[in-house]
This record gives C-alpha cells, sequence and structure tokens, in this order.
C-alpha cells in the first residue's frame, strides 16, 4: 500500500512567519538575528547523522530569536499545528531553557508567531553584561 501524504502543516506556518520576517526586517532591524533551527522534519539516515554529529538536538524549538527584551535573554517559539503536542523532549527542554530565562511559547499558527514576536520586541530592551574581550 503506498504511503499516504502527509501534510505539512508545521512547515506552512513557520515559512509564513519567515516570509514575514524578510518583509519586516528593514523596519524592524532586531528581526534579522531571528533563525530556524533545523530538529525537525524527515531526513535519510546519513543526513540525520551527520546533523546528530554537528550537534542538533531533539526539544530544541523551532524558531530562535537572540534578542534580549523584557528581563529575558532570548524568545524561542516552537510550532505545532492547533492539534499538535509537545514531545517528551521538547516537554524536558523547555524547562531548562526557560530556568534560564528564555522565553519559550508555543504557537499554533503564522499570525500567532508573528503577534509573538512583535509584541515580544515591544519589551523593555534587558540590559546584560557586556562581553569582555579579554
Amino acid at each position: 500500500m503506498p504511503r499516504k501524504k502527509r501534510k505539512n502543516e508545521e512547515h506552512r506556518i513557520q515559512a509564513g512567519a519567515f516570509d514575514w520576517k524578510e518583509l519586516a526586517k528593514k523596519q524592524i532591524h532586531d528581526l534579522w538575528t531571528m533563525h530556524a533551527i533545523p530538529n525537525g522534519g524527515r531526513r535519510d539516515s546519513v543526513t540525520g547523522a551527520i546533523l546528530k554529529r554537528e550537534g542538533v538536538t531533539p526539544g530544541i524549538p523551532d524558531i530562535h530569536l537572540p534578542v534580549a527584551r523584557g528581563g529575558y535573554f532570548s524568545l524561542y517559539i516552537e510550532v505545532k499545528t492547533p492539534a499538535g503536542t509537545l514531545s517528551k523532549a521538547q516537554k524536558e527542554i523547555i524547562p531548562l531553557l526557560k530556568a534560564q530565562n528564555n522565553k519559550v511559547v508555543v504557537c499554533r499558527s503564522t499570525q500567532e508567531i508573528i503577534d509573538t514576536v512583535i509584541e515580544y520586541l515591544q519589551e523593555e530592551r534587558t540590559q546584560c553584561l557586556p562581553i569582555s574581550n579579554d
């Protein structure tokens, strides 16, 4: 029996958010650093092994915005479909990220991602210690 074609709704949600980012980053400079973390998706075993060796870690959220706001060091977004649930690895990693003073949000639509990012960037800038050049 042929394999049923899987709809990749999470991909569409996330890709829509990055389409918005590309349009908005000229007006919202902090968006330049927003990036995807390639932890999910189907891969052949060779590619999977290569990525694992390079440090791809199950459970890390899909999107990272390394900008300090509102008392947080950065924002992580896990993309899920409206009916999607967190994996065991995600349930273990998310509290660790929060414990390190990162904001972590689960978003279920492109608009929810956009709203989350805009709201986060409107928070007061968080003052962090400068990195020493020693």
